[in-house]
């Protein structure tokens, strides 16, 4: 059993584990909450919030989870592999992961940078003069949390929403996702214990379940703000209902992405067996349910792009079908491959789709770079199809290139595979992608993605100070990142203090810095 059943409500739905593997219910874990147990829910997290004021607290509740995660690691992967077919091997490095992220905001969080404390002295001298300004930042409050289907650890209960949220002294309300509501159940309930560890009230986490709970927390007006990672349609309508409460929140939302690659003529002729094989692991990867997966891949016409192809064939034929996530998502992938290779023009070497009553297989579908930059229908090939498909855009010519990615919508992710001379030399005047060479073609992949790639493949994202997990919309509504130590930045706002006597400010604004956090004094850094 992966969490402890509960009797069903007369008001309340149950929440049911199932096995995908055989489309089976294994347990009853839950029941939906109503709008009165999310209303209850909500207030609690709300005065349980004044317990995270101190960041040494929120650290030492972030590393007894990681500690208890870590302790129970057979039994969370077991859990989690029952509910989502992703497997003891995937499903133990992301908990690695999620441990991993659990420590570094707790190092995060005691340290203090976040705050970004900058103080400007008085100096009546200034024209105007300049009064005592003392700046930090400071907690949003509640913070609701929409789990992803896709990872139900390191983007679930346990995530980096979750992680980054506490850090910065947040209560978290997670939304369990209902592909996992026993892992759910079962990470809520070692947070719970982290918590009480910590000297913490078991409310600074809370989960609930239910399409109507999720509707409700994002409209409850005591949540100042949510995180959610998902399918556009879902993310969107909780986006425009966040904008629309009496007092808007912020939602940053991770929704849907492409990761559109270009491979260069260049690189195709270097490494086109390479390439090919390389990007079917990436597109198969997870059995292509990976937000990071490149969804559209433009080669060049010619001898060199259809060396390429056959490599991709070869690997992806050889690839073992694949339990998706949930019997929904398996529909839909089936439906959005056929709708796609149903196009004039659209050729499919590698046939997606579903094999055997709950596996589908991977494949790719091909189309000249003319059609698809022309728009219309086509304009179907540059939406996200959520599983193991990828599309190969075969161009002719750089102008080609330009005008498909014209067409491509906001991402995460964006991928240049460059010859040796190119990345060698980003000014070279032939980069196979543009006369403007490697540095035109990376300029124009830019603007379309948060992070860019050269001579890689997305599907994996490394937690980092440094990361960007985001970029325009769609891949998410705002320009935040959900990976990475700059996430905390969603959950807080600066506030100023003017000429505030001593001892009413946070002793992260005093003079003397009794929490000798990092500051910037009068426009100089002092560590």
């Amino acid at each position: 059993m992966c969490a402890r059943g509960t009797e069903t409500s007369q008001l309340s739905a149950p929440v049911w584990s199932v096995d995908p593997r055989t489309g089976n219910r294994r347990e009853q874990v839950a029941t939906e909450a109503t709008a009165e147990e999310v209303d209850e829910t909500v207030r609690a997290a709300h005065a349980a919030a004044p317990a995270l004021a101190e960041r040494a607290q929120r650290a030492r509740l972030l590393r007894a989870a990681a500690d208890l995660f870590d302790q129970h690691v057979d039994k969370v992967v077991e859990c989690a592999d029952a509910e989502t077919a992703l497997g003891p091997g995937r499903l133990s490095g992301e908990l690695t992961r999620t441990t991993y992220q659990l420590r570094a905001f707790a190092d995060i969080a005691e340290a203090g940078d976040f705050l970004d404390v900058r103080i400007d002295h008085a100096d009546a001298a200034l024209a105007p003069p300049r009064p005592d300004l003392r700046r930090w930042k400071v907690p949003l409050g509640v913070v609701a949390v929409y789990s992803a289907s896709n990872f139900p650890l390191a983007f679930s209960v346990p995530g980096g929403d979750t992680a980054s949220a506490l850090a910065a002294g947040c209560p978290v309300v997670v939304k369990a996702h209902p592909d996992h509501p026993g892992t759910s159940e079962l990470s809520a309930a070692l947070l719970h214990r982290a918590a009480a560890e910590a000297g913490l009230p078991q409310e600074v986490v809370s989960v609930v379940h239910g399409f109507d709970a999720g509707v409700e927390l994002v409209r409850h007006p005591v949540v100042a703000a949510a995180g959610f990672t998902g399918s556009v349609r879902g993310g969107r309508a909780l986006f425009d209902a966040a904008a629309a409460r009496p007092r808007p929140i912020p939602f940053h939302g991770e929704l849907g992405s492409l990761n559109p690659v270009v491979v260069s003529a260049a690189a195709a002729a270097e490494r086109a067996e390479e390439i090919g094989a390389g990007l079917a692991g990436s597109m198969t990867l997870g059995v292509g349910q990976f937000c990071t997966k490149p969804g559209l891949v433009l080669v060049p016409a010619g001898e060199a792009g259809d060396r390429l192809v056959t490599s991709l064939t070869a690997a992806v034929s050889d690839t073992e079908p694949g339990v998706m996530l949930d019997p929904r998502m398996r529909e839909a992938f089936v439906a959005g491959v056929r709708e796609r290779a149903e196009l004039p023009g659209v050729e499919s070497p590698v046939t997606p789709g579903a094999n055997g009553e709950h596996t589908v297989s991977g494949g790719f579908l091909t189309v000249d770079a003319e059609r698809l930059a022309g728009g219309g229908e086509y304009e179907l090939l540059t939406e996200e199809c959520f599983g193991p498909v990828t599309v190969i855009v075969r161009y002719e010519d750089v102008p080609q290139v330009s005008a498909v990615l014209a067409r491509v919508p906001g991402n995460l992710t964006a991928t240049a595979h460059l010859g040796a001379a190119e990345a060698g030399d980003a000014g070279a005047g032939d980069a196979g992608a543009g006369d403007g060479g490697a540095a035109r073609l990376l300029a124009e992949l830019t603007p379309l993605a948060g992070r860019i790639l050269v001579d890689g493949w997305p599907t994996g994202v490394a937690v980092a100070p440094a990361q960007h997990h985001g970029g325009p919309y769609p891949a998410t509504t705002s320009t935040s990142t959900s990976v990475g130590g700059t996430a905390i930045e969603r959950w807080l706002r600066p506030v100023t203090y003017q000429n505030a006597p001593q001892a009413l400010l946070p002793a992260e604004l005093r003079e003397d810095n009794p929490a000798g956090v990092p500051r910037t004094v009068d426009g100089v850094r002092e560590n």
